[in-house]
């Protein structure tokens, strides 16, 4: 099947590449809250037995017993459904399976994929609607994956489920019916680590985080007829992050604006302004602008939260601001 493709929605994607990972690899396993009402249906039925596992909400145990799958030769992927969920399985994320490799001296080796999807925008209120990712960029030893497409998120989740690193891959609610034509080769892989040119421009960068790319590219639309050039940039993989691609793009237009989900305070907006300011200050004409949710907890009311978080009239007013 090479070369062919396949209309798939976002989750659908996601879903192809556990079912294609599963198919190659018996030692893939999947197991997680809810995972047959999200999507995964087929695989119950195709995988129906010790290889996939509807399990308790429990999640730090059933986490546990992901990594300790791992440490035995497994390749498990662990859904936790809710990004937020993320919290109550962190003692397994980040004190076992980031650190095990480390603390044996390379002898052992935790190829457990963690899956957590961003459930914002949509009325689930605060303990539920976080966007977490600068939890975990902060721990040494995890891969941090947030793809923004269909494509992106199949090659990205086999690249994590093949890698024998942990990874934590977060999926953006918000983007979970978005269709596009994605390979169907089951080979299809997007390597770990590079980010994603979405749009070339001369005149700002604008850098984007997991479900701000469709903000990101319609805020470059309008500003295109306004005679400015935005080049977009999706990150995709916040750890190990692409350093290269965003310095290379800043050193070009001299401006920068990064769009970000999580909360303004220590976000991943605030890495990528602080490698900027370090490594690429002499490029900029102007200062670094993050359109990012402003760090108070989410309320239910839809009207109140759709007023937090980044849209195409924040990104646009962020550029004019240094133009």
């Amino acid at each position: 099947m090479r070369n062919s493709t396949q209309k798939l929605s976002y989750l659908e994607a996601i879903v192809a590449a556990m079912r294609e990972e599963m198919r190659r690899d018996e030692r893939v396993i999947l197991m997680g809250e809810d995972i047959a009402v999200y999507g995964a249906q087929g695989l119950c039925e195709e995988f129906a037995g010790p290889r996939i596992r509807n399990t308790p909400i429990s999640e730090a145990s059933f986490t546990g017993v992901g990594v300790g799958a791992a440490l035995t030769g497994l390749r498990p992927i662990v859904d936790l459904t809710i990004a937020s969920f993320a919290y109550l399985a962190s003692d397994q994320i980040i004190n076992q399976a980031a650190k095990l490799r480390f603390m044996t001296g390379g002898q052992l080796k935790v190829p457990l994929v963690v899956r957590a999807s961003t459930y914002y925008n949509n009325r689930t209120a605060a303990q539920h609607a976080d966007r977490p990712y600068p939890l975990f960029m902060n721990t040494p030893g995890l891969k941090v994956l947030a793809p923004a497409t269909a494509t992106d998120a199949k090659g990205l989740l086999k690249s994590a489920i093949r890698d024998d690193d942990p990874v934590v891959f977060f999926e953006d609610i918000t983007l979970w019916a978005k269709k596009e034509d994605v390979p169907a080769d089951e080979d299809f892989l997007i390597p770990i680590g590079k980010a994603d040119i979405k749009r070339s421009g001369a005149d700002v960068t604008i850098v984007s985080i997991a479900g701000c790319l469709p903000h990101a590219l319609a805020a470059a639309e309008t500003l295109a007829k306004e005679g400015v050039d935005a080049e977009v940039i999706d990150l995709r993989t916040i750890v190990p992050m692409d350093r290269e691609t965003i310095l290379t793009s800043v050193a070009k237009t001299g401006r920068l604006v990064i769009a970000d989900n999580s909360h303004k305070v220590g976000s991943v907006a605030s890495e990528i302004a602080a490698v900027v300011a370090e490594e690429g200050f002499e490029s900029l004409r102007k200062p670094i602008q993050r359109v990012a949710t402003p760090s108070i907890q989410i309320p239910y009311n839809a009207k109140l939260e759709k007023l937090l978080y980044p849209t195409k009239d924040k990104i646009v007013a962020a550029v004019r601001a240094i133009l």
